[in-house]
């Protein structure tokens, strides 16, 4: 890990070879006590995983997606969700608060029962389930059937075509945005409990970056789940919205800069305010303030082209 904790491409590829290691362990073991797989099937990654962008430590988000719809297939992958879940903790990648992992059955589900989760999330439309979309649509296989992922999003592409006030709940859904600096320019610690005095990276910096690009990847039909991914697809068809990428490789190597050292996965989302040098503070005020303008230049984008409907 200690070589390639500057290199963001090289640490998410370290990081896929050890998840991939893991769950090949697990696969050995439940096949040696439930026998093979009774139908084919494909594990994938959500969350910083699914988009290539995890730092030093990172927590597990992953699902599985099996072609069958029998007990005997649901029995199955979840056992074996349930060992891929211990292996990835074993190996220090934290349990999701959230539980979205392959050992719970929200995320380990056949084609057809995915088919119908997705739309029903698509038409309650409420907060939660909206936010579990999300969650889902940033995904990308890492053993198994990429073919079954691509269909599932194929599946909430044409739902979102069908329904295009859908677009706007997505875009409500993410519109809060944690502000990460003051009215009079300066940087705005958390002020109370154990990350007192730290700036909240993943919350006020990160995430208007990535929901803006989520958003114009669904509204685009774009399959691949990566941020920068995302950005150069869509520059074509959004040519002021291709200035901000540079930013966002600047803020994945800011990151890895100032968390280098951190010892749990909580710590590589802050940053101590009094870490950072005068230039450090500038370079995170700038990285904050162009991803306040991507995102509410993406809100206008989704919000025009949905009247335009």
């Amino acid at each position: 890990m200690s070589k390639v904790a500057s290199d963001h491409e090289q640490l998410n590829k370290l990081h896929d070879h050890i998840i991939r290691e893991t769950v090949h362990v697990a696969m050995k073991k439940v096949c040696a006590e439930w026998g093979s797989p009774p139908a084919p099937f494909a594990f994938f990654l959500m969350g910083s995983g699914g988009r290539f962008e995890q730092s030093i430590w990172s927590d597990q988000d992953h699902g599985i997606i099996y072609d069958g719809n029998d007990d005997e297939c649901q029995s199955y992958f979840l056992e074996l969700g349930k060992e891929i879940t211990h292996g990835l903790a074993v190996v220090d990648y934290e349990l999701c608060d959230g539980y979205v992992m392959a050992s719970y059955p929200l995320w380990c589900q056949s084609i057809s029962s995915w088919q119908q989760q997705i739309k029903q999330w698509l038409q309650e439309a409420r907060w939660e389930s909206l936010r579990h979309f999300s969650t889902f649509f940033d995904s990308r296989v890492v053993i198994g059937r990429e073919a079954y992922l691509k269909t599932l999003k194929e599946t909430a592409f044409s739902l979102l075509k069908s329904q295009p006030h859908l677009y706007i709940r997505l875009v409500e859904n993410v519109a809060f945005i944690q502000k990460g600096i003051g009215v009079f320019g300066q940087l705005l610690p958390e002020t109370r409990g154990e990350q007192a005095g730290t700036i909240k990276l993943k919350q006020t910096t990160f995430f208007p970056y990535v929901n803006a690009l989520r958003l114009l990847a669904l509204k685009n039909d774009v399959f691949l789940p990566s941020t920068l991914s995302r950005f150069k697809l869509l520059e074509n068809n959004y040519p002021t919205i291709g200035r901000y990428r540079p930013y966002f490789q600047e803020l994945l190597d800011f990151r890895l800069r100032f968390c280098k050292h951190a010892r749990s996965y909580k710590q590589v989302h802050v940053v101590h305010k009094h870490a950072l040098s005068k230039e450090g503070r500038q370079q995170l005020k700038v990285l904050m303030k162009n991803g306040y303008s991507l995102f509410s230049e993406t809100k206008s984008i989704v919000e025009k082209e949905c009247s335009l409907w």
